[in-house]
């Protein structure tokens, strides 16, 4: 499978809507587009631009394909023409490093910091349209449904949130109860009428719109590790990204780990032993892309990959159920997972 060499660490990436092109977030503060073939996955550079000298950690283009919006480290947003990587515009954003930068809509992007505030932002104008503070810790993750107009966050508090982004109040829609585990990363699933979360201790949990935010309706162990990333590759079948550096695919209700031409018990893809930090689909579903510690991109071919299923029964997962400069830092891949360390004050 195709690898896209990087000469710095990724934090983050995401595919234009209508190109061919592939965007990352660097630990050097770099933005890099690299533009693919559909059919190969063979690339090659088209720009290179470095906003902030701190970490790039989110990233993520806007629905229309204009712009690519990316924070990180230093607190600032920054909005960048994704044809060339010109920036478009700049704010002092966060006092804390933001973790997650998520385009709602094409009027709306949502950031989220290490201290569980998240602000929307209206791409026409300087200040925060609202800010919420019901986290207590960092924010990992956002998806929005567009029929009822909420937007979902995950956080390392171990609640997940809902936002009304019509209403004016600074309060959110709904608070869960307390999962007791950091929840990591979150995607819609069955269209649209769930969600699914990853957590810290490997266990998936399912939440059901129609039966409200308070509690999960079912838990799915099997992940030998923290489930860091997800995507939904159909309605019914998910990739997750781990720390253990696999990234498995899984048929959703009834659970199974979908057999492949290339993969054993669900794994398609690996980063060796690097932990995977993000994970996005492109626009014809066919490739899917990782980013991990190992310094590159890693684009996979999810097009023929499941084969009918025999019949068999359920299985278990094993284990159970001209880049850089001087002043590169070194990062945590997650802001806390309750451990403290010595990274933290860099």
């Amino acid at each position: 499978m195709p690898d896209i060499r990087l000469k710095n660490q990724p934090f983050d990436l995401d595919f234009h809507p209508t190109e061919s092109v592939v965007y990352t977030g660097l630990l050097t503060g770099e933005v890099k587009a690299f533009r693919y073939n559909d059919e190969t996955g063979e690339s090659s550079t088209s720009w290179s631009v470095r906003p902030s000298k701190r970490t790039a950690r989110g990233l993520s283009v806007q629905q229309d394909g204009g712009a690519v919006w990316t924070g990180g480290k230093a607190g600032g947003l920054y909005e960048l023409s994704t044809a060339d990587g010109a920036m478009k515009s700049e704010r002092v954003a966060h006092d804390v490093p933001i973790n997650r930068v998520y385009c709602v809509n094409e009027n709306l992007v949502a950031s989220g910091d290490d201290d569980g505030l998240i602000k929307l932002w209206d791409p026409r104008q300087q200040e925060a349209v609202r800010s919420y503070n019901h986290h207590f810790d960092y924010i990992s993750d956002f998806t929005y449904f567009e029929d009822k107009r909420q937007l979902i966050s995950t956080s390392g508090d171990g609640h997940l949130s809902v936002i009304d982004i019509r209403s004016n109040k600074t309060t959110p829609l709904a608070v869960s109860d307390d999962q007791e585990d950091e929840l990591l990363s979150i995607a819609p699933i069955k269209n649209n009428t769930k969600v699914i979360v990853g957590s810290t201790l490997g266990i998936l949990s399912v939440w059901n719109r129609k039966m409200g935010w308070g509690d999960c309706v079912d838990r799915i162990p099997g992940h030998p590790a923290s489930i860091d990333a997800i995507v939904a590759l159909t309605p019914d079948v998910i990739a997750t990204g781990s720390e253990d550096g696999m990234i498995r695919v899984t048929q959703l209700l009834p659970t199974k780990f979908c057999k492949s031409r290339r993969a054993a018990l669900g794994v398609i893809a690996s980063h060796e032993e690097y932990p995977i930090e993000r994970l996005k689909l492109d626009r014809n579903k066919r490739w899917l892309g990782s980013v991990s510690h190992d310094e590159c991109v890693k684009l996979t071919d999810v097009e023929d990959i499941f084969e009918e299923s025999d019949g068999e029964e359920d299985e278990d997962m094993e284990g159970g159920g001209g880049d850089g400069d001087s002043d590169e830092e070194v990062e945590e891949s997650k802001p806390s997972k309750k451990e403290p360390s010595f990274f933290d004050d860099l």
